[in-house]
């Protein structure tokens, strides 16, 4: 073996020195290798516990707890040999689908009931299978009965009249309230069939200002269609309100058909009826228009038009004015 001495005389072996660096060398490549495989360890760690999240994700049923755990799973490192603990990760993510695994279980149960109820409401019973052509015999009747109580009400109502009623003014919808009770409770729909209170729509002009009111076409008067009878004119005759009928003595007269017509056009109208505060000759006051506060004479009233044609005095003479009826008002 060769021997090299340096300056301070110290022998040192070439070989020995070759041997110890190299597997210094070595030792050091052999670290790296195994700081490289931890790298990679690290790496692809959160790689696997990002698939098992989707998978718990993917279940629809993983609590807000659970998810929170699982990700704070991914990060836990042994500080002592630099790798992952993934055994909580692993833990967690069985929990989890084992939660999702009992709640799909769940859905079935519940779909499987949903499916029963809708055979059981789709499916008629036989029972009802039994009812229904005898449901529609009794429908049938019914409306064969129905149809004869129709010919027969018309029947009855071509023989009825109209007949004036005299009751308390004032009082005629109470009246009439009180006989439509009557004749409910005492059967008598066959023998009476309507009780009117005529009504029209006016409208009156007052003090400058439209409105439209319903008046009473005949205050204390009502109107009953009937077959008259015994019968019928006790209901009628001893109904609350009631002071007797329009007619000679005491028999009742009944209404012409004119007059029912007549009285009948009047409640339809479709222009209700104006109702003025003057008349033709009397003295009113212009309160609008470039003849305010003039006093003037009614000349003549177009209901159609709406117009008043009053007389002013205008130096002197007599000129005429046409005037809206808000225009005027009573002087």
């Amino acid at each position: 073996m060769e021997e090299n001495v340096k300056d301070n005389g110290i022998p040192q072996v070439e070989s020995d020195q070759e041997e110890v660096v190299s597997a210094e060398e070595m030792n050091i490549e052999d670290a790296v290798v195994e700081t490289e495989s931890l790298v990679d360890d690290l790496e692809t760690a959160p790689e696997s516990a990002g698939e098992l999240m989707t998978e718990v994700e993917t279940a629809d049923v993983v609590s807000d707890e659970a998810v929170d755990e699982i990700a704070a799973s991914e990060l836990i490192l042994q500080e002592d040999d630099e790798s992952v603990d993934m055994t909580a990760v692993v833990d967690d993510s069985d929990v989890a689908e084992n939660m999702a695994e009992e709640i799909e279980e769940e859905i079935v149960e519940v779909e499987t009931e949903e499916a029963v109820v809708e055979d059981i409401l789709d499916e008629p019973t036989s029972e009802a299978e039994e009812i229904e052509p005898e449901i529609a015999d009794a429908s049938e009747e019914q409306d064969e009965v129905l149809d004869e109580a129709v010919v027969r009400d018309e029947a009855a109502m071509a023989d009825s009249e109209w007949f004036v009623v005299h009751c308390y003014s004032g009082y005629e919808n109470k009246v009439r309230h009180n006989l439509e009770q009557r004749i409910e409770t005492m059967g008598m729909k066959d023998k009476i069939f309507d009780v009117v209170v005529p009504t029209e729509e006016e409208i009156e002009v007052k003090d400058g200002k439209r409105r439209t009111v319903e008046r009473r076409v005949f205050p204390g008067y009502i109107l009953v269609q009937m077959i008259l009878n015994e019968d019928s004119w006790y209901v009628v005759r001893n109904t609350p309100g009631v002071t007797g009928f329009v007619g000679q003595g005491n028999e009742p007269i009944p209404l012409r058909p004119e007059e029912v017509v007549k009285i009948v056009k009047r409640m339809e109208a479709e222009a209700p009826r104006i109702k003025l505060a003057y008349t033709i000759g009397q003295k009113v006051r212009i309160t609008d228009g470039p003849f305010n506060d003039f006093i003037g004479t009614v000349a003549d009233i177009d209901m159609e038009r709406a117009i008043v044609r009053v007389m002013v005095s205008f130096f002197g003479r007599e000129t005429p004015v046409e005037l809206d009826f808000l225009q005027v008002d009573k002087a």
